[in-house]
């Protein structure tokens, strides 16, 4: 507004043009001073350098934000101005009382947690199916009582949670708090996990080729949001066939993100005295040493990826030509190069061959031992998406679990040679929510 004026009063004569350009010149250079000295200030502020409650903010979403909020700012008039940063800034969820939900509603919609409403059982308490008085399906989680999380921080946690929304993400619709309960809202999604169609004889056949790489593809870009692309930087750390859920389209939804920032759990890249997953799906530096990264997540999509390639489970793999795990299973074919070998045989003839053996491809290099050559989510969605990347040989996978191990595990013992202390989990028998490693 300043300058159109002065552009104004210059027309009436009232400027030289040398003068005017002077002007011109002094704001913009005084305005680029300006917006340097917040953008090194903020970087310093912002830079994603976990905080002792493992918050990590994510520096592209905040420049994307702060660049946005800074040029309606300098630009707009005064009422588009305010409309836009309201946009801006209300797509956030900042008030905890949108989100929550009375227990005694849950209770009617879920039929008091009844038995016909259960949908499944993880490490982190059952899930039942609830439908709400205007007829809103939803999916209630109803969280095991030995959480380590204060109410106040349950909730800050939730918020941020619900915050992060992807197509491939199950949304977080809200919570109930209720003296010892502890209640999350989902989406509900209508097809059920991934395992429940893919480890099922009489339902393999729903999942043709097709499907299987979309499937792929979502979960992959699901990951890649919560490792690079939201507000926060979240390493899922249990990811499985029983967390991904598939709506009416057979799209992947991924479900039990942020579980372990809700649980009190430390959730950004580093060590932990807990650990949260699931025996075969995890990285062998995360199951022995509680050492966790976006590579650790990496390992368990390449084991998921196996999975849905073979319609084998590496939980329960009976041994085969030797092979006493699913990816070492692959392994042995690939090296003698026979990849073609693992693939479900229920595919039959509606398979890409490309597809198959580049997907087989992709798994192995994600299990590799050294997780510095484990390739990235961004990596890997950049693989599956175009042939134009080459793709390096895969090293020998990390053969860190075994049939004693299995063994061991299904009767609640301790791994003596690579923890000190166990505690069996009671929930399921593959999660694990408290191990202490050395």
């Amino acid at each position: 507004m300043f300058l159109v004026r002065l552009l104004v009063y210059a027309g009436k004569g009232g400027l030289s043009t040398a003068a005017i350009v002077v002007i011109v010149a002094s704001i913009s250079a005084s305005v680029a001073l300006f917006c340097c000295f917040l953008f090194r200030w903020a970087r310093k502020k912002y830079n994603p350098v976990p905080e002792d409650n493992g918050t990590c903010i994510n520096e592209s979403f905040f420049f994307h934000s702060f660049g946005t909020f800074l040029c309606c700012c300098l630009i707009l008039p005064c009422p588009l101005r305010i409309n836009l940063i309201h946009c801006v800034v209300g797509n956030e969820i900042t008030n905890v009382e949108s989100l929550k939900y009375d227990l005694t509603a849950i209770e009617a919609a879920t039929n008091n947690f009844s038995d016909d409403n259960k949908l499944g059982e993880g490490g982190f308490g059952l899930v039942y199916k609830g439908t709400l008085p205007n007829r809103h399906e939803v999916a209630v989680k109803r969280l095991s009582r030995h959480s380590g999380q204060g109410i106040e921080e349950f909730k800050n946690e939730v918020v941020l949670v619900a915050n992060l929304q992807h197509r491939n993400l199950v949304r977080l619709l809200g919570f109930c708090l209720d003296g010892e309960e502890k209640l999350l809202v989902y989406e509900y999604v209508p097809n059920r996990s991934l395992d429940y169609l893919l480890f099922d004889p009489e339902k393999q056949e729903q999942l043709d080729w097709s499907r299987r790489y979309k499937i792929i593809g979502g979960i992959a870009r699901g990951i890649l949001y919560l490792h690079e692309d939201s507000q926060l930087r979240i390493i899922h750390r249990d990811l499985k066939a029983s967390n991904i859920l598939l709506d009416t389209n057979m799209n992947p939804k991924i479900s039990d993100f942020g579980m372990a920032r809700i649980f009190g759990v430390d959730q950004t890249q580093g060590n932990t005295k807990k650990i949260v997953g699931t025996y075969g799906y995890m990285a062998p530096e995360y199951a022995m040493h509680g050492q966790f990264s976006v590579k650790s997540d990496a390992y368990s999509f390449g084991v998921l990826l196996l999975e849905i390639i073979s319609g084998k489970k590496n939980s329960s793999f009976f041994q085969m030509q030797g092979a006493t795990d699913l990816v070492s299973y692959v392994w042995r074919h690939w090296r003698d190069g026979t990849p073609l070998e693992v693939l479900d045989p229920t595919l039959a003839d509606t398979y890409s061959r490309n597809e198959v053996i580049r997907s087989i491809h992709i798994a192995l290099l994600c299990v590799q031992e050294d997780p510095a050559d484990r390739p990235t989510m961004a990596n890997i969605v950049l693989m599956l998406d175009s042939y134009s990347v080459s793709l390096q040989l895969p090293e020998e996978p990390a053969f860190f679990l075994s049939s004693t191990t299995e063994n061991m595990q299904m009767k609640g013992l301790a791994l003596s040679q690579s923890m000190s202390q166990s505690v069996p989990c009671s929930v399921d028998e593959e999660s694990i929510t408290e191990v202490y490693p050395r």
